[in-house]
């Protein structure tokens, strides 16, 4: 079991690289938008509304065949290479026949979505969708395989040529362009939004070239057989996977409808800007989902291994409190990534990290139906969880504004994880450590009131004083997990020694 999760979590640091380290350079993007978009214009808003349907989109056009064909590349008498073949294919089909459709009723659709204006940011985010979907199980192949650098690399590629290319467009670009500077009469200052899209159409097209030689396995087809076995596991999944990325996207979807207008794409813009600092929960959760699912799959045929379920799932938690602290301890810092405009929103920041935490307790907790083949357990959940984040929203949106899509995230998942370990328990009981995950919560919790009552007119000084608030946390862990920690102070001195020789 050590061994195990110690290649657990030598991977997740890996998918970190191009997770949290990518997110990270990521960040540079939001400054750049919140300082050269402004609130009042409501610009932010129209790219975290589209973002948002892109993000429900990519989950209907993969259909949940990045974790169905993790199932059945390691299922005994399947050929792994098949069955990335024909995901990849069935995909790649549907992809296709997405962006065919979107481009023939293009006119309508944008009218719908009241994008009539600009309907050429439809089109090019089809595109985008159709692509990511089509590369997520290229990447799930090179999950499969172990082959953590690629993917880090080629993630970190669309990263670093994405900051690149905003940077121009933002900074370089207006200032070339006032010079009167050659090639720049494509530049535009009333067309940013425009090219934000742009871009990231460039830079998805361009990682696909760095699968070449996974593309080859595409001569192999899609085996029709293998596909309605594939289809027949997958269903639940597609629909556990909508419910749950509406649990993430329907209220930025729904705000435009529930605030009409200008004042909706300014509200819409301001929360966009301020949950971008609680993202880094999404990216601790999104770099272990990347090490955790593989895992537990190709460890399922080796026997039972529900007790290093429950030790991660621990451990899980107490990471995730630690940098929940860690981010609203140093918010009046943090804060400096965004533009003073957008500062209002920050107080939606600790609802939403909470949320994440929820969602990623939920991601370790669905492995039971997801191992016992009752994905459908999975669907009804989320769609639950889902309805009660609607119902937030539709109710509390319109009066509170975006404080309640805050919350109703929060509700979502919170009825989600709950749903899920009862019934999780009684299907596939796993020996959570369910008091000390409690007493964790307690702590944190407790330490995130402390951290409010702190109030000092200088902004360092308050950060430095928060600060210390982690010590306690910390302290708290130390003394619960002692003897992991002796064991981990045990390893690291056996292989110091084992290094001097």
């Amino acid at each position: 079991m050590a061994s195990s999760i110690k290649k657990l979590l030598s991977e997740s640091v890996i998918y970190g690289l191009s997770s949290i380290v990518g997110r990270f350079l990521n960040y540079l993007l939001v400054p750049l938008y919140t300082y050269r978009l402004a609130a009042a214009s409501g610009d932010y808003g129209v790219i975290t509304n589209i973002y948002a349907y892109t993000a429900l989109l990519l989950v209907i056009l993969t259909f949940g065949m990045e974790t169905t064909f993790f199932y059945f590349a390691n299922k005994p008498g399947v050929d792994a290479r098949r069955a990335f073949s024909t995901a990849l294919g069935s995909v790649g089909v549907v992809a296709a026949v997405f962006v065919a459709a979107v481009l023939t009723f293009i006119h309508p659709i944008a009218q719908a979505l009241g994008y009539e204006s600009h309907p050429e940011y439809l089109r090019m985010m089809a595109f985008v969708v159709a692509i990511d979907a089509f590369q997520a199980i290229l990447f799930a192949w090179l999950r499969h395989c172990g082959r953590a650098w690629k993917f880090a690399l080629l993630k970190l590629l669309f990263i670093v040529s994405n900051i690149g290319l905003n940077l121009f467009v933002f900074l370089l670009a207006p200032s070339l362009a006032e010079q009167g500077a050659p090639l720049t009469g494509w530049y535009d200052s009333s067309r940013m939004v425009s090219y934000v899209f742009a871009i990231n159409l460039i830079c998805t097209a361009s990682v696909t070239l760095g699968f070449l030689p996974e593309l080859r396995c595409l001569r192999l087809g899609i085996d029709r057989e293998l596909l309605r076995q594939m289809l027949r596991y997958t269903w639940p999944l597609l629909l556990l996977g909508v419910v749950g990325i509406l649990n993430q996207v329907a209220d930025k979807i729904c705000f435009r409808f529930l605030v009409p207008g200008h004042e909706g794409e300014v509200q819409l813009g301001i929360y966009g800007a301020c949950v971008k600092i609680a993202m880094i929960m999404a990216m601790i959760t999104q770099a272990f989902r990347y090490a955790y699912e593989p895992f537990v799959f190709g460890n399922s045929r080796n026997g039972d291994n529900r007790e290093t379920q429950a030790k991660v799932m621990k451990f899980f938690v107490i990471f995730t409190l630690l940098a929940f602290l860690c981010v609203v301890c140093t918010t009046d810092v943090l804060r400096y990534i965004i533009q003073r405009q957008y500062w209002e929103g920050l107080r939606a920041v600790p609802v939403v990290m909470m949320a994440e935490i929820f969602m990623g307790v939920y991601f370790n907790l669905s492995f039971w139906y997801k191992l016992t083949a009752q994905t459908w357990w999975g669907a009804v959940m989320s769609a639950i969880g889902c309805v009660a984040m609607l119902a937030v929203n539709i109710i509390f949106v319109p009066r509170y504004g975006y404080m309640a899509c805050a919350w109703g995230g929060f509700t979502g998942y919170a009825v989600c994880m709950t749903l899920s370990y009862c019934i999780g328990q009684r299907k596939y009981a796993v020996p959570y450590p369910v008091r000390s995950i409690a007493l964790y919560f307690a702590v944190a919790l407790a330490l995130y009131w402390a951290a409010t009552r702190i109030q000092m007119p200088n902004p360092v000084a308050n950060t430095a004083v928060r600060c210390t608030l982690l010590a306690p946390y910390l302290a708290v862990v130390l003394a619960l997990e002692r003897e992991s920690v002796r064991q981990i102070i045990s390893k690291l001195k056996k292989r110091s020694l084992s290094l001097k020789k």
